[in-house]
């Protein structure tokens, strides 16, 4: 078996709009192809040995036992692949459930799909099983040193790409309540909400957490004097920043016993408690001085240790925090009794489990000799043995919930502390005999106030009730009125992606807000260009996401990022397919045009259940995807006697139409026009029918959206297609003795809609065509065929880049249709495209039309400019109008013509 592919999904997907998280692994079973597994000697047998908890995997029987019957009976090794790789992450604690295995048009080669928790452990899964399964086969086991280390190599790509377990719970509470969420990927960034409604967070710290506050937390001294200053008991204590100040700080803060730590510290680190000598003070001081250059030497109050979280001004959850400790048993040695508690498979290494493992040092053996025990020590029957003298779940202890037993008053305390320092999430230690009663009758203090606290003793405590802390969390940065998302509106099709793009994000503009989109040739926020290119995947969309300033997101989604990655948002409010046809098939494994419809239907697919699905019913692959989607449905058409639309409406459901000229919306009995086709200057005076469609999804689409009759219209009548609007889509020139077209037309299908307008010229019809390297030789045929119906006479150009084709031969190609339709048709082949360009402007007649399709857009515009076009009469009338000197004005242009 070979890998050929290996990808990783993210988003709503070809494969499952609901499992986000998928592995694509393209596999070539080579010898394998035609052999199922019980023709393979030995392979169930030694399938079960190495994975005898495959028997859990029920698969198509439904049954438990169900897939290794089918291994047993005979199934192909994909099928195979697929479950192991499932089963591998299961036993290394990632459970994953979903997998399909599917042959593409190449034979013995298989598309192999399953679910992931974490991105490189899931690629690293399709890997392992492909090597067991192949080990398997030629030597009819796998060892089970290799499994281990398979599995220990899994836990450590989990343990290094996992959230910290506080990210962890607010991640996971804001999937409960669809909030979305993505990394940033610097700075432990985690982004909730999209756009301008969204909010970040840092571990336990927010968008909403004041420097101050966090600045004054770390200053514990500071605090320290500042709580004092309030009336908040604390502890007696001073800072020192040199040894020989140790010995007075003792005195000041009335002997022993004392506490030392470093001024600037976390996690318990430097913390040493309950000093009683002179020799424990200066080996208490060295080790705070390795964390820290001041030291603070505070009288040591004895209690327990608790931690009140505080969250929006509201005490939200309370833990007792036990120092790292083991109880006897009367038999096992301490050293043995702390290996078994570190086997406790809730502990794990920093901060990976709910638990940490104990580890000792320095302190660990002094705490032994206090209490005269040694590692050797047999400990009686349920006497504890303290470990550590701070309790820091970071360094083995425990949490015991305390959130219902504490005293109103500390309540109320706790509450103003946070407010004091200016903390929007405060973790308040306490130290008190006993939490019930107010600090101030029990000799209780606040030892410390620390910004982004720990969520995890309060998420998953050792003893008590569980706390949903991250609730509270996203209760304060999204209160019930506060959105999270802003509207997305996705756009795909074969044809007319990047001008319904354009015009939507256009008439949305007229509502006054900040739009981002993202096109075939930029990514735009507002009237900007943020960045060039070909930017219809997930990572540009990613780009409007991520954007503060972004209030409403218009993205076009081409087939090749939904392959990739799936989409880059988990739902959107309106989802518009326009089109589907016979276009880069052949391609990533859709080879026909109903594959290519089940992949498009992803972005109607992902529409939330109150959110539009806007199809084409003039298109009946479109149309059918009603039936696949949860959301709402909205149909546009050409045809007002289209009978979909009109059983569609007399239901009282929504639709865009053409009629009687018009652009209109229709509900019920009720028609609502919105502008005549003549005045949209798109649509070039209402005679290309494309356009006209792709100004009714436009419109649907904003009208669903709550976007008004009149700001529609508004953005139909201030749209043209021109080089700054929809740069290479309809761009039409006026170069004096005749006239110049650009359009990115490339396939079949966009050379018929562009066909509908070309024929309409009354003078020479000259086109300058080609296509894309990596279609199908019968795609280049298909568009010879059309350029003979549609030019007069035709240069045949090719690409700069021939995508792996040798040069030349999709021209060849194009001639072969060509000369089917039209053997006598005027012709010349000229591959360079600039050659290509120039040839047909040069060559132009009187009134004639030069059509160009080419590779580069911005070459071809350029080519043009240089000619130095000359301004029409009409056009010189309505010059607010035009928006480059090399540009004429489209409507007045076609006025001329027709």
């Amino acid at each position: 078996m070979r890998i050929l592919k290996i990808q990783t999904l993210r988003g709503p997907n070809y494969w499952s709009i609901r499992r986000h998280k998928l592995i694509v692994m393209r596999l070539d079973l080579e010898d394998l192809a035609e052999k199922p597994s019980n023709e393979i000697p030995g392979f169930y047998e030694g399938l079960v040995a190495a994975l005898p908890s495959l028997e859990s995997h029920l698969c198509s029987p439904g049954c438990h036992g169900g897939f290794l019957m089918r291994v047993r009976e005979g199934t192909l090794m994909g099928h195979i692949v697929e479950h192991v790789a499932l089963e591998l992450q299961e036993l290394a604690g990632m459970p994953a459930g979903f997998g399909r295995t599917r042959e593409t048009a190449t034979p013995g080669v298989y598309q192999v799909v399953f679910e992931y928790q974490e991105e490189q452990a899931g690629r690293y899964a399709a890997r392992a099983a492909v090597r067991l399964c192949q080990s398997i086969v030629n030597k009819g086991y796998y060892l089970r040193q290799e499994l281990e280390q398979d599995l220990e190599d899994l836990r450590e790509l989990q343990r290094d790409a996992a959230l910290g377990p506080s990210t962890d719970a607010i991640v996971l509470e804001a999937e409960a309540r669809g909030i979305p969420w993505m990394s940033l990927g610097t700075r432990f960034l985690i982004q909730l909400g999209y756009g301008v409604h969204q909010k970040r967070i840092q571990a336990t710290m927010t968008a909403r957490t004041g420097i101050l506050g966090v600045e004054l937390a770390c200053d514990k001294e500071g605090t320290k004097r500042i709580l004092a200053n309030a009336g908040v008991p604390v502890p007696r204590g001073t800072v020192i920043s040199y040894f020989d100040e140790l010995e007075t700080a003792i005195e000041e803060v009335g002997g022993y016993p004392i506490v030392i730590k470093p001024l600037d510290g976390n996690h318990g680190r430097g913390i040493t408690i309950d000093i009683r000598n002179w020799e424990e003070a200066e080996a208490a001081y060295d080790a705070a001085r390795d964390v820290s250059r001041s030291v603070i030497v505070e009288r040591f109050y004895t209690g327990r240790d608790h931690r009140v979280l505080v969250v929006d001004g509201k005490v939200v959850a309370v833990a007792e925090r036990v120092p790292a400790h083991v109880i006897g048993d009367g038999v096992s040695t301490i050293e043995e009794l702390i290996d078994q508690t570190n086997r406790d498979p809730n502990r794990g290494e920093g901060h990976d489990n709910v638990l940490t493992r104990i580890e000792l040092d320095r302190t660990s053996y002094q705490l032994l000799e206090r209490q005269g025990y040694t590692l050797d020590t047999v400990l009686p029957q349920d006497e504890i043995c303290y470990l550590r003298a701070t309790a820091n779940l970071s360094t083995g202890g425990i949490a015991v919930d305390r959130t219902d037993d504490i005293h109103p008053e500390n309540v109320w305390l706790a509450q103003r502390v946070a407010q004091i320092i200016g903390l929007d999430i405060a973790g308040i230690d306490i130290v008190t005999p006993d939490i019930t009663r107010p600090l101030r009758e029990v000799d209780g203090v606040i030892v410390e106030v620390n910004a982004a606290p720990g969520f995890r003793m309060h998420v998953s405590p050792s003893r008590g009730i569980p706390r949903n802390v991250a609730g509270a969390v996203l209760d304060m940065l999204f209160p019930p009125e506060k959105p999270s998302r802003i509207p997305i509106l996705a756009v795909t099709g074969t044809n007319g992606k990047t001008t319904t793009t354009r015009l939507l994000a256009h008439i949305f503009k007229q509502t006054g807000q900040t739009i981002g989109y993202t096109t075939t040739d930029g990514t735009y926020i507002g009237d900007y260009l943020v960045e060039p290119g070909d930017n219809t995947g997930p990572q540009s969309a990613q780009l409007i996401l991520q954007d503060p300033t972004v209030e409403v997101a218009v993205l076009e989604s081409a087939r090749g990022g939904i392959l990739r990655s799936g989409l880059a948002f988990d739902a959107s409010n309106v989802g518009v397919v326009l089109n589907v046809a016979a276009d880069h098939l052949g391609i990533g494994d859709i080879d026909t045009i109903d594959q290519m419809a089940h992949l498009k239907s992803v972005v109607a697919e992902a529409v939330l259940p109150n959110g539009y699905a806007v199809l084409n019913a003039d298109d009946s692959r479109v149309a059918a995807m009603r039936d696949r989607v949860k959301s709402q449905v909205a149909f546009f058409t050409m045809n007002p006697e289209n009978e979909l639309v009109k059983q569609h409406t007399q239901k009282g459901g929504l639709a865009a139409v053409y009629e009687n000229g018009y652009l209109s919306i229709l509900k019920g009995d009720w028609t609502l026009r919105i502008e005549q086709a003549v005045n949209v200057p798109l649509t070039m005076a209402g005679k290309a029918p494309f356009m006209i469609a792709n100004a009714l999804a436009a419109s649907l689409a904003a009208f669903v959206q709550g976007v008004s009759i009149e700001q529609i219209r508004a953005g139909l009548n201030t749209f043209k297609a021109s080089v700054n609007q929809t740069p290479g889509r309809m761009n039409l020139f006026n170069l004096g003795r005749y006239h110049a077209l650009i359009d990115y037309a490339h396939n079949p299908h966009s050379y018929e809609a562009l066909g509908s307008f070309i024929r309409n010229w009354p003078g020479e019809r000259i086109g300058v065509v080609g296509g894309p390297g990596d279609r199908r030789d019968e795609d280049f045929i298909t568009l010879g065929k059309l350029s003979a119906g549609i030019f007069d006479r035709i240069i045949i150009k090719e690409d700069d880049d021939t995508r792996g084709r040798s040069r030349g031969s999709a021209a060849e190609l194009i001639l072969k249709g060509i000369m089917q339709v039209k053997p006598d048709c005027p012709y010349e082949s000229i591959l360079d495209e600039t050659t290509a360009i120039n040839k047909g402007l040069d060559i132009a007649s009187e009134g004639s039309l030069v059509v160009i399709l080419p590779e580069s857009v911005n070459r071809a515009i350029s080519l043009i400019e240089v000619r130095r076009p000359i301004k029409d009469e009409i056009q010189q009338v309505n010059e607010s109008t035009v928006t480059h000197d090399t540009q004429i004005s489209v409507q007045s242009s076609v006025a001329n013509q027709f």
